[in-house]
């Protein structure tokens, strides 16, 4: 099951095998074995492409299932005899602020050398059902004050108010303060449409009965700020996460958005590694809010 895995995830049975650390011929002849005896082929194989049938298609998630459940054993037999092993994948938000997180996982990867850690960055919204799926096992995410993570344990990290962002040129660059009636007239760089990043500074606008003009959108804040820096629009950004930035000036808002970081995990398929990684960050995987 490991080498149909890596063979649909890499299209190709050369870097399948690589990734596996065996012989290409050795990889094929397990697969072929496993298509005889499941009676269907598996993989389209012509000499230019490789992908999953039909069949595959059905077969893959359960085998998927099943490498993350014998994983998961072997996990918890090592931690039954005080070894921390297995995989530990966190998500984050690209504006997480709360929580220095390259520092939590440098103090994790101290203590615990052999698990294998990885991180992956994305939206709010995606993290929570991949969290859900098993695809990861924590993630911090920022979402507006009304909203709060669904079907998954969350421990509330922090509060902070939104700050507009403007080049250093800009005519609001030396305000001591503005409101959104005035930054709606500008043009505005923000995150992508449906994101919780982009519903803060939605609902704030919406509550305020104004509207404004989104021109660009993006998901990486830095690249957001090189837009700022060049005049081409304003955003609304959390102030604690700004001084991250450069070549911006930033302005409080009288009437800013809010938005709150969550941790989140789902605690009937918290693993070892997910434990003793929110042990760090000082949260009890049994807690729930």
């Amino acid at each position: 099951m490991r080498y149909v895995v890596a063979v649909a995830e890499t299209n190709s049975f050369t870097r399948a095998a690589e990734r596996c650390l065996v012989v290409q011929s050795a990889l094929s002849h397990q697969i072929a074995r496993l298509e005889r005896e499941l009676g269907a082929r598996l993989f389209e194989r012509t000499s230019r492409r490789v992908r999953l049938t039909a069949a595959g298609e059905a077969f893959l998630p359960a085998a998927r299932q099943c490498l993350d459940a014998a994983e998961r054993a072997g996990s918890e037999v090592a931690a039954a005899v005080g070894e921390i092993r297995g995989r530990l994948t966190v998500g984050v938000i690209p504006t997480v602020a709360a929580v220095d997180v390259p520092a939590a996982l440098q103090m994790f990867r101290h203590r615990y050398p052999h698990v294998r850690i990885g991180l992956r960055v994305g939206a709010s919204g995606q993290l929570v059902e991949q969290v859900k799926d098993g695809a990861i096992e924590v993630a911090f995410l920022g979402l507006p004050v009304s909203d709060r993570p669904d079907g998954v344990s969350t421990r509330e990290l922090g509060r902070d108010d939104l700050i507009a962002v403007v080049a250093p040129g800009h005519p609001l660059a030396g305000e001591s303060e503005v409101d959104l009636k005035r930054l709606s007239s500008e043009v505005f760089v923000d995150f992508p449409s449906g994101s919780a990043g982009r519903a803060q500074t939605d609902q704030a606008f919406a509550a305020a009965k104004v509207a404004r003009e989104v021109a660009f959108e993006v998901t990486a804040a830095d690249f957001m700020a090189r837009l700022i820096h060049q005049s081409l629009g304003v955003a609304l950004l959390p102030s604690k996460y700004v001084p991250n930035l450069t070549g911006v000036v930033t302005v409080p808002v009288t009437d800013a958005p809010a938005r709150i970081e969550h941790l989140v995990w789902n605690r009937f398929t918290v693993t070892p590694a997910a434990k003793a990684f929110l042990e760090i960050l000082g949260v009890v995987s049994g807690d729930s809010g």
